[in-house]
């Protein structure tokens, strides 16, 4: 199945909408319609806008959940300092399979958003507002949007307002991809991880969060903290897009004031009365059991306590009837395909986990199961951008929530359920590969066609084929590699002949895969598996 969910599911309130007033008028609310249903905004100083936010405990709704009175406050701060206006950014790369809430609002309410990002802008000072999408709807609806306040990007504008379009890859959902691509690079992370409110746009102080705080933030203004707190939790006043998705008879966006039992939410999009587990927070997020289900309510600090995660607002129930693991291990394959191929931890480390959640499942045993502990623990805190890290707790929290079920498979011949394919993952219906670039790069990398062995009479542990062959060798705590022989991926040819070639020992040899498909992951353990590589040149 693997089914893509549309850029406009169906939208449903539960109590009385706040962001989503209006829906059930029109199917999008061009600025008359707007402001008709919201009324007129009123201009707010930088403070002022900063209390509001503090007093409803505004976070940002992207997933990271930092302060948002925090980060304007650091703008503001930072650019008085410096003598130079800040930019405004809104996010609205929306890039995961399974996060559709901030789609439906730039389609449906595109001047709800822009309307907190000019209260921002005009309390900042700003002159310069960038709108950041990937889809094509989504583009055509906020062009449409500035167009109907005339706001354009034009010289001598009291601001100046653009939206900028990225490809559909997670990794430009980051906050420094979107930036470094405003600037006219690529749209993935930068070398280096710099502050946006001190230096972002053009290298000028820029507050940058997400679409949907932007319109949490524009309905706070209108009615107020007192009335806004009215709404939802005490310590989590107001509501939240959430994104139902997975194993439901009706994928939907769904408007919810935080507090409503999570299985509430899951019935009205036709969940299993009794899910085998539930991911929360999308493919960066955690997954809970059934057990811990009807303990969760919607807000961040529950789901945090349950652990669980509100990450994205993305709500992806399984059934009973389909493998737990086989399910993740797709989601393993997209996180590895997504990498933007330029850091060991995300390029190497996020295919070498997809390929132990393999192994796990082809019955690697519990050595398996410790390599792929491994290999989440070396990715984390170690990226460009927070991708490793997200895929790494995605990982982790598979084998904590699924226990009977990685028993099953490490310990005996499997759980004997099929995978059905309940999570949306592509277009198109494409199987994901777990080989960074994912389509592009297929051709390229299909079915190995060659097998590199070691020659254990000759090996003296050297350790420079690891150095030059990651994708294939890893060093034990001996220094030795922990495989005998294992196949070769198309792209990594050209470096399997040259580890063949400065081998000091002349240990190594390449042969053709004459069964004209890929040999099984499962490599002959020569040596208990290591805990890190070993510095090259140490023991030579």
């Amino acid at each position: 199945m693997n089914e893509a969910l549309p850029d406009v599911p169906e939208v449903r309130v539960v109590g009385l909408p706040q962001l989503t007033s209006g829906f059930d008028l029109v199917e999008r609310l061009d600025l008359p319609m707007h402001l008709k249903v919201h009324g007129p905004l009123e201009p707010m100083g930088g403070e002022q806008l900063a209390q509001l936010s503090e007093r409803i405990n505004l976070k940002g709704r992207g997933g990271a959940g930092f302060p948002f009175h925090k980060k304007l406050r650091s703008v503001a701060e930072s650019a008085i300092k410096r003598g130079i206006r800040p930019v405004v950014v809104v996010n609205g790369s929306e890039d995961e399979p399974a996060c559709r809430k901030d789609t439906v609002l730039i389609n449906r309410a595109p001047h709800l958003i822009l309307d907190g990002a000019l209260l921002v802008a005009e309390a900042l000072g700003a002159r310069q507002l960038v709108v950041g999408v990937t889809r094509e709807s989504t583009q055509r609806s906020m062009e449409a949007a500035l167009s109907e306040r005339g706001l354009s990007n034009r010289r001598g504008a009291a601001i100046r307002a653009s939206v900028q379009r990225n490809p559909v890859r997670m990794v430009t959902g980051a906050a420094a991809s979107l930036i470094r691509s405003i600037d006219g690079g690529p749209a993935i992370p930068p070398g280096r991880k710099t502050s946006a409110s001190r230096s972002g746009v053009g290298g000028a102080p820029t507050l940058l969060s997400n679409a949907e705080t932007f319109a949490q933030l524009a309905i706070a203004a209108r009615i107020g903290s007192e009335r806004y707190g009215n709404t939802g939790l005490y310590d989590e006043p107001g509501t939240v897009m959430l994104t139902i998705s997975g194993a439901v008879a009706r994928p939907m966006v769904i408007e919810a004031p935080t507090g409503v039992p999570l299985r509430y939410i899951l019935q009205l999009a036709g969940a299993p009365p009794v899910p085998q587990g539930v991911l929360t927070g999308g493919y960066h997020g955690k997954w809970i059991d059934a057990a811990t289900v009807n303990e969760a309510i919607v807000s961040r600090n529950s789901l945090d306590a349950v652990g669980g995660a509100l990450g994205a607002g993305a709500i992806l129930p399984i059934t009973q009837e389909t493998c737990p693991l086989g399910e993740s291990l797709q989601v393993a394959k997209w996180l590895a395909e997504e990498s933007a191929g330029q850091c060991g931890p995300c390029y190497l480390g996020l295919p070498a986990a997809a390929r132990g959640m393999e192994d796990i499942l082809n019955g690697g045993g519990p050595a398996a199961l410790e390599a792929l502990k491994q290999v989440a623990k070396n990715v984390k805190r170690r990226g460009a951008c927070s991708h490793p890290d997200g895929s790494a707790m995605f990982l982790e929290s598979t084998i904590k929530a699924f226990t009977d079920d990685l028993a099953a498979h490490v310990l005996g011949n499997g759980c004997g359920r099929p995978v059905e394919g309940v999570l949306p993952l592509f277009e198109g219906g494409r199987a994901p590969t777990g080989i960074p670039g994912g389509t592009a790069a297929e051709e390229e990398n299909g079915p190995a066609r060659q097998k590199i062995f070691v020659d254990w009479t000759l090996c003296r542990g050297h350790g420079l084929c690891a150095d030059i062959l990651p994708e294939v060798f890893e060093l034990g705590a001996d220094g030795f590699p922990t495989v005998a022989q294992a196949a070769v991926p198309r792209y990594a040819e050209a470096k399997a002949l040259r580890a063949v070639r400065r081998c000091p020992a002349l240990a190594l040899r390449i042969e053709e895969d004459t069964r004209g498909s890929a040999p099984s992951r499962n490599n002959l353990p020569v040596l208990s598996q290591g805990r890190g590589r070993r510095a090259l040149g140490s023991g030579r």
